[in-house]
């Protein structure tokens, strides 16, 4: 698919707000509302708008610390290990695989570091995983 312009405007929109209604970004690309409807309909389908999320500020639950995890492995975890490892531990809120030394990076929030430290114990507790490499982040800029 193709996107036009009012396509990139109205994903530019639903990025900022995805509750944004119909109406106000129908406003700001000079459509009307069920024609905006009928285009993030069209977006949906094709796989360009996949889905829509809350960002939620984790400081206010508790979680106070964030990390960057590189996961370096043997050879024996495949993607879909990673995959499925990221799923079945809460604290892993992002999860990919790179190029370069490490072969997977994960993003974890935890509440405190005794709770970073466990989340890392269960990390290197996978088979497959032969160590880690982790950074604390300390702002977001």
């Amino acid at each position: 698919m193709r996107l036009d312009e009012i396509d990139q405007q109205i994903i530019a929109s639903l990025i900022q707000d995805s509750r944004r209604s119909y109406a106000a970004i129908g406003k700001r690309v000079g459509l009307s509302a069920p024609a905006v409807k009928r285009r993030v309909d069209a977006l949906q389908q094709t796989g360009a708008v996949k889905r829509f999320t809350a960002e939620i500020d984790q400081s206010v639950l508790g979680w106070n610390i964030e990390a960057f995890v590189e996961l370096h492995c043997d050879g024996g975890l495949s993607p879909s290990m990673m995959r499925t490892m990221a799923a079945e531990i809460p604290e892993v809120t992002d999860a990919y695989t790179v190029t370069g030394e490490a072969d997977g990076i994960f993003l974890i929030r935890a509440q405190n570091t005794s709770h970073l430290e466990d989340v890392m114990v269960r990390i290197r507790e996978w088979k497959g995983i032969n160590h880690t490499r982790s950074s604390v982040i300390l702002s977001h800029l």
